[in-house]
């Protein structure tokens, strides 16, 4: 898949998952407003669950918001090896299994997947530990990423 194709399967994803939280958030603030839902005491919280539930899809609309558009902005470059890896490079890693994933470094939406077997591709950022380690680095490099106790080490094989 080219990254202009990425690109644009990220955009969709972004806008299906935004058209399904609205959905969901619209739910949520039906549930907060309706009169059967008046708390007639103290321990009557259904109302008010349902609006912090309410209120908190709004925010993350609010992120998939800013993400797509952030995606819908963004100037896909062809990896530099004299930059090293940049927002809008795929990235191809192999760990020492020899297990291979693919990473697309992107300015939001961390942890979007985007296909699937051998063609998945995992959206990652620049401030995620793993792409703090992989800004600037080349093909050929070795990134370590340290997470609580645990150690991993990654060859850069691919970059585009």
């Amino acid at each position: 898949m080219s990254k202009t194709e990425l690109l644009q399967r990220i955009i969709e994803q972004l806008g299906v998952d935004y058209d399904v939280l609205q959905r969901a958030a619209q739910t949520a603030y039906e549930a907060a407003t309706a009169q059967e839902n008046i708390a007639e005491n103290k321990y009557d919280t259904l109302g008010l669950e349902a609006s912090y539930l309410a209120t908190g899809q709004a925010r993350r609309m609010e992120e998939i918001r800013q993400a797509r558009i952030a995606f819908e902005q963004l100037n896909v470059r062809e990896y530099d090896p004299e930059r090293g890896v940049q927002v809008s490079n795929l990235v191809v890693l192999e760990d020492l299994d020899g297990k291979r994933q693919q990473l697309f470094l992107g300015p939001e939406a961390a942890g979007l997947r985007i296909g699937s077997g051998e063609q998945l591709v995992t959206v990652i950022t620049p401030r995620s530990p793993l792409g703090q380690r992989l800004v600037g680095r080349f093909v050929g490099d070795e990134v370590e990423l340290v997470l609580g106790a645990a150690r991993q080490s990654f060859d850069i094989i691919e970059a585009s």
